[in-house]
């Protein structure tokens, strides 16, 4: 089963050389024990665009949807067999990363 593991952030800034150094090691990790899809960071809330095209025309909004102190900083997707494999990762990760995770499996 796949799981998205969402970092979650609420500073301003972005990770250190040391927090780099730690993402590396457990990337290599999920890669090595076949754990590994896909993962990225992303950008800072403030380069986001909002598109809500369900209306006649499309609206486009610079910045965030929701103004909030934390915010996606990045996600890795998961395979893993079942919830606790894939929550032991995501603690790994959240060591790694140094941020809070959230966990949710693919429907």
């Amino acid at each position: 089963m796949q799981y998205l593991i969402s970092v979650i952030h609420d500073q301003p800034s972005l990770s250190t050389p040391d927090e780099d150094a730690a993402i590396d090691v457990f990337n290599d990790r999920l890669q090595t024990e076949s754990h590994w899809v896909f993962a990225g960071g992303l950008a800072s809330p403030d380069t986001a665009t909002v598109i809500d095209n369900r209306g006649g025309e499309a609206l486009f909004t610079d910045g965030p949807f929701l103004e909030s102190k934390e915010y996606l900083a990045g996600f890795w997707i998961i395979e893993a067999p079942d919830l606790d494999v894939a929550l032991k990762l995501a603690a790994e990760g959240s060591k790694a990363c140094n941020r809070k995770i959230e966990v949710r499996p693919f429907q």
